[in-house]
């Protein structure tokens, strides 16, 4: 059966509004969002002393911290120095990250 045109579009914007984006994005947005720069390439060797360690970290925490950095809930510590890279993540793309780096090893 060879899927017209229209019918093409309405199912691929079925997947996109769903709000899902694959795992296997997580690692590439952790990289391309420069969340390497700071927290280290796999979230445990952070470029200052007091930089957290995310490497491991439960996804619902992580994900809650960078959604209340984005939207200004968090403005303490280092959360300033996040808050630049939050304009550029959208909420799909911190889901992804989330599960990343939850995933990752301490």
């Amino acid at each position: 059966m060879k899927l017209q045109p229209i019918m093409l579009a309405a199912a691929l914007s079925a997947v996109m509004i769903s709000g899902h984006v694959q795992a296997a994005d997580g690692k590439k947005l952790y990289a391309e969002k420069t969340c390497t720069a700071c927290h280290g390439p796999a979230g445990n060797k952070t470029l200052m002393p007091d930089y957290p360690k995310i490497a491991g970290q439960n996804v619902k925490y992580i994900e809650k911290q960078m959604l209340d950095i984005k939207s200004g809930a968090r403005a303490n510590g280092n959360s300033a120095a996040m808050k630049g890279v939050m304009v550029i993540v959208s909420e799909e793309e911190i889901k992804a990250i989330a599960e990343y780096v939850a995933k990752l090893k301490p």
